[in-house]
């Protein structure tokens, strides 16, 4: 068994170590999935740094073949050319790493459990496994086996744990993502037929030229496909409400790695073998990720619900990794990679933060809070660099992110109008002003004021796995923003490829 072979399987030993534990030995369960993540957070970063050295040595001149490292290929279903192909890119393992840090921080987050404590850790992790399997699989078939493993825990995790509306949330975006399934589905049996070659191996399906007739119907269904959980407008319906109903550990990931999926899928799937169908329908969906970006925020603006807020701010960042990809440039897809990552970073603090203070004072409503920040003055800190990363400051993750993002759109490409891209990305930076309204708005009511709500002036003190989980997440958007290069060296060549397809150069 390879090393990605043994990521895969560590959640997995995890969850059965976990189903082997009785249930009411509430520490032991808590200690063995501490265990299982931090060990995944290790390998996941031991991996990438293997990676990191390995694509360091690459020659990027003229670079049009995907470079994969440490690869494992077994023949599955002989008769289908259906393969277990696995290994890792720049692109695959910073999302390895940022996965490894948000499941490791949501069980710390979601340490003080005390429902069903066993079932809901199981269920996390064969979430993760799901995860894990989607960023690592070079197999088509095998890509939508481990997509749909990651995306139907949530149903349990939000229909038992959850909140709120949590059965209505649950089967509302379980609905919504099984109908981007089916998209997906249709584009990726076009694609095995279109091929010629009759397999699902990506590798090979990234050196053929398709028709243009099935470029122009695949790539939207696609496209759209992965954007429905990468909450495209106006697909995105089912996030706001899912977000609010989840646990905060589900939150977490949810926000965090599951939504990276659309961009992921949409990069490494749509725009790699479709890039003919990219073109001809890149502004139409420039348009509706600059729909995402302004909505999301002003829709952000008039949230009294602190995970609604935060949501409809999620379903704007989410925007950007979409615009980026849209601009079939360098810049433009180095912003969206770096997006996900910051953004999984960034809402894995807020819906962490947000369980926190929810769990103190069993209220999410804006208005009911306020002068929190003299009796949690731990979180109240947390909340306002997380708040700040999200409105771009320079020096953390967010500014970096969306920079890049705004540089591909003015530059644009040869294969779109150059006027049109610019003006939509002149509107998606004036949302910056709008996201600094909202953010620092909800911050003031939540933690200053000149009075604390007497209820809440006597509330428990932080305790050692929110302290750890929030400071490693801190942490993580303050390096990426002073030192890019952890990042964009890790993943720029595995762009190039991408771009060839494309006939770009820069």
């Amino acid at each position: 068994m390879g090393p990605v072979s043994f990521l895969l399987a560590l959640p997995l030993l995890t969850a059965l170590a976990l189903l082997l534990t009785p249930g009411h030995q509430a520490e032991r369960l808590r200690g063995i999935s501490f265990v299982g993540s931090l060990a995944q957070l290790l390998l996941s970063l031991g991996l990438a740094w293997g990676t990191w050295q390995a694509e360091s040595g690459l020659s990027m001149d003229g670079l049009r073949d995907t470079q994969l490292h440490f690869m494992e290929r077994l023949s599955w279903f002989p008769s289908l050319k259906i393969q277990y192909l696995v290994g890792l890119d720049g692109i695959s393992a910073s999302m390895l790493v940022l996965t490894g840090i948000i499941i490791f921080t949501a069980v710390l987050a979601s340490w003080q459990m005390q429902e069903r404590l066993k079932e809901f850790f199981v269920l996390l992790f064969l979430l993760v496994a799901g995860v894990f399997g989607v960023f690592v699989s070079f197999d088509l078939f095998l890509f939508l086996v481990f997509y749909e493993i990651a995306v139907l825990p949530m149903y349990l995790l939000i229909g038992v744990w959850g909140t709120g509306k949590r059965r209505y949330s649950a089967m509302k975006l379980t609905l919504m993502l099984l109908l981007g399934s089916a998209g997906i589905i249709a584009g990726f049996l076009g694609v095995y037929y279109g091929s010629g070659l009759q397999t699902f191996d990506l590798l090979a399906l990234g050196r053929v030229d398709y028709a243009p007739a099935l470029q122009h119907w695949a790539f939207p269904a696609i496209f759209i496909g992965f954007g429905v959980i990468g909450a495209l407008y106006p697909f995105h319906t089912w996030s706001p409400d899912g977000h609010a109903s989840a646990p905060t550990g589900v939150s977490m990931l949810h926000a965090g790695v599951l939504m990276k999926l659309g961009g992921y899928g949409a990069l490494r799937i749509g725009i790699y073998l479709l890039p003919e169908g990219a073109k001809e329908w890149a502004l139409v969906f420039l348009a509706l990720t600059t729909v995402n970006i302004v909505y999301g925020s002003l829709g952000a603006i008039r949230q009294r619900d602190l995970k609604y807020f935060t949501a409809y701010s999620s379903v704007s960042h989410c925007g950007f990794i979409l615009f980026g990809l849209c601009t079939l440039n360098l810049m433009g897809f180095k912003g969206a990679v770096i997006q996900m990552f910051s953004h999984g970073i960034m809402t894995g603090l807020f819906f962490g933060l947000i369980g926190m203070v929810y769990g103190r004072t069993h209220t999410r409503i804006l208005d009911e809070m306020g002068g929190l920040g003299r009796v949690m003055p731990w979180l109240a800190v947390s909340f306002y660099i997380g708040g700040l990363a999200s409105l771009g400051l320079p020096g953390l993750a967010g500014f970096i992110a969306e920079f890049h993002v705004f540089l591909g759109g003015f530059f644009g490409n040869p294969w779109t109008s150059q006027t049109v891209t610019r003006s939509l990305t002149v509107i998606a930076t004036a949302s910056i002003v709008v996201t600094a309204v909202y953010v620092l708005r909800g911050l003031a009511k939540v933690f200053q004021g000149p009075q604390t709500n007497p209820a809440f002036a006597d509330l428990p003190a932080v305790r050692w796995n929110e302290k750890l989980a929030t400071g490693i997440l801190i942490a993580v958007l303050a390096g990426v923003g002073l030192f890019p290069r952890l990042l964009t060296d890790l993943i720029t060549p595995s762009l190039l490829p991408i771009l060839a397809r494309l006939g770009g150069t820069s």
